[in-house]
């Protein structure tokens, strides 16, 4: 099973040109059922080819009651099919598992969005403490960039200054391993962008060189684990505590911007997804009649930036 993880993966990083980080979910996904299948039933699974219906429902069942997401539950499912949708050989295709993963429904969790009212208290956070330090500026550039654009946690992290195209409103999102799209912001964002460009940035890079858009106190490119642990802070001192992840500002862009009229499509590609039936799931649960949203812009064209302009 393991040669065949192996060869697995390498096809995704070879053929298919995927992101090292989705691939390291696809190998987390299938080291962790291995490890489940080698302590299920009397006999240690030897080949892909030999897994069962119920082997995979006792997985099921034991992620579940681990109070794993149903969407992750999903989605580590999906990766088991989609591994033997790689092998394609005899045994796998009469394997009856292939046609019940198919069949196979999880139900699906409501993305957790937050109100424009939370969305406004996190946003606001770090300018509260009246101290217009290098990380304050960074952070509220960062965290009004993710909701401005709804991009994900590696693809923030991943932004090059030359990304920017403050002059005529957008940002190139080019994650390695996915279409580089052109995603709008608003001048409210631009103005804390070039703030942060020109008063924090260069304070916190030790060398001229550096590409990185945020970069942490050692001058260094931002990490996934870093940009957690600043939302994660800041969501606190919101008091929105465990309802914020570093994919909540994601989901609220999409929520916010259904809600205020945008078309389907405008969002799946301002979002990066490849089918629209992955956007299609906003749907279900946004309505205009609850929580509307303000006319899209984090800080408002005429609103107040959350910076205090330093004085002396």
């Amino acid at each position: 099973m393991e040669t065949q993880r192996a060869a697995f993966l390498q096809y995704l990083r070879e053929v298919k040109h995927y992101a090292q980080n989705t691939i390291a979910a696809y190998d987390n996904d299938l080291s962790q059922f291995i490890r489940f299948a080698d302590t299920w039933g009397q006999a240690p699974i030897k080949q892909w080819s030999d897994i069962s219906v119920e082997l995979v429902n006792a997985y099921i069942a034991s992620l579940s009651e681990a109070q794993y997401a149903s969407s992750t539950i999903t989605r580590k499912v999906a990766t088991i099919k989609s591994l033997l949708n790689y092998l394609n050989s005899p045994a796998t295709r009469r394997n009856p598992l292939s046609k019940q993963l198919s069949k196979l429904r999880v139900v699906k969790q409501q993305p957790k969005s937050l109100t424009p009212d939370e969305v406004e208290r996190l946003l606001h956070v770090p300018a509260q403490h009246g101290v217009n330090s290098p990380r304050t500026l960074r952070d509220c550039a960062l965290l009004a960039v993710l909701y401005a654009t709804g991009m994900r946690v590696t693809e923030a992290v991943t932004l090059d200054v030359s990304d920017l195209h403050l002059d005529e409103g957008y940002l190139i999102c080019a994650e390695d391993g996915r279409q580089a799209r052109r995603i709008p912001i608003d001048q409210g964002v631009v103005a804390l962008l070039r703030r942060y460009l020109s008063e924090a940035r260069p304070r916190l890079i030790r060398h001229a060189e550096a590409t990185a858009l945020f970069v942490n106190h050692r001058g260094k490119r931002l990490t996934r684990q870093g940009l957690w642990l600043i939302i994660k802070a800041h969501a606190e001192a919101a008091g929105l505590g465990s309802k914020v992840t570093p994919h909540t500002l994601r989901h609220s862009f999409a929520m916010h911007r259904l809600q205020q009229g945008a078309e389907l499509r405008e969002i799946q590609h301002l979002l990066g997804h490849a089918s629209p039936s992955t956007t299609q799931i906003y749907t279900r649960y946004s309505t205009t009649a609850e929580n509307q949203a303000r006319p899209h812009g984090i800080i408002g064209g005429s609103k107040q930036l959350p910076i205090q302009q330093e004085t002396g």
